[in-house]
């Protein structure tokens, strides 16, 4: 079977200030089918513009992007995660259509796709009461928690249906509480949705807490500076000895990376 993602040798540079800046030198890295993989490393270091080549919505400069196989169609970031191709693209802003309700957004992917309204809309129905939702359909964005409006944006990305989720720091915007709360319904994605995710955190204990294997990125120009595969139990808890450990490995790979960049 074919890598959900397979990423090779990937290069990207953006005009600014009047000359070239590398952000990626050669970027590599795959993703196998239901595995849940995190990509981590300092600001700045380019992983968002990774996600946005995976998503189509940039095209790279140098390397290859294959998803099953295939590589990424262009497309536009207008629908916020609606999705295309075989990826569903969350960002860190949730991108709701400030004028449609809760389950009008929801179901954006699906009207895109042709789902007839009835269907999509009993589908994201179903799906905002497992999230907690229930009762929230006709509500605008505007009269949401950040937290509530984040597990909208979840939802409208995995009635997409794709076969990858690339999910670019859904939660960095959230309280600590918050944060919780949604990594908890983000290990439900795993169990009860059998996806394929690709995480982008600059939280490291995140990253161990909910994945199989974490890419450390170095800082810009971005590459791979190390992979470390977590064989550990499942359910994590902060303070198991092996998320302690493989915690502070992790941390001691940034930090040794930020102290080379300013040395």
């Amino acid at each position: 079977m074919a890598a959900a993602l397979e990423i090779r040798d990937l290069k990207k540079r953006f005009w600014h200030n009047g000359g070239w800046l590398d952000v990626l030198a050669g970027v590599s890295l795959h993703v196998a089918p239901g595995e849940f993989v995190t990509l981590v490393g300092p600001s700045g270091c380019g992983k968002s513009t990774v996600c946005n080549i995976v998503a189509g919505l940039v095209r790279p400069d140098g390397g290859t992007v294959a998803v099953w196989g295939e590589s990424p169609p262009a497309r536009s970031a207008a629908t916020g995660g609606a999705g295309a191709g075989r990826v569903a693209y969350m960002q860190q802003k949730d991108l709701l259509l400030p004028w449609r309700t809760v389950l009008d957004n929801a179901v954006l992917g699906l009207e895109i796709q042709g789902t007839p309204r009835a269907a999509a809309r009993a589908e994201a129905r179903a799906m905002l009461r497992r999230f907690g939702l229930d009762g929230f359909g006709g509500a605008y964005p505007a009269t949401l928690s950040g937290g509530m409006r984040q597990r909208v944006a979840l939802v409208r990305t995995l009635l997409c249906r794709r076969d990858l989720l690339v999910l670019d720091e859904p939660f960095g915007a959230l309280d600590a509480m918050t944060r919780g709360a949604m990594q908890g319904y983000l290990l439900r994605l795993r169990e009860e949705f059998d996806r394929t995710v690709l995480l982008i955190t600059h939280d490291v204990e995140e990253a161990v807490l909910l994945s199989d294997r974490v890419y450390v990125m170095a800082a810009r120009p971005g590459r791979i500076r190390a992979e470390r595969r977590l064989d550990l139990p499942r359910p994590r808890r902060s303070t198991d000895p092996g998320v302690v450990a493989e915690k502070a490995a992790l941390l001691d790979l940034l930090h040794a990376d930020m102290a080379e960049a300013f040395a």
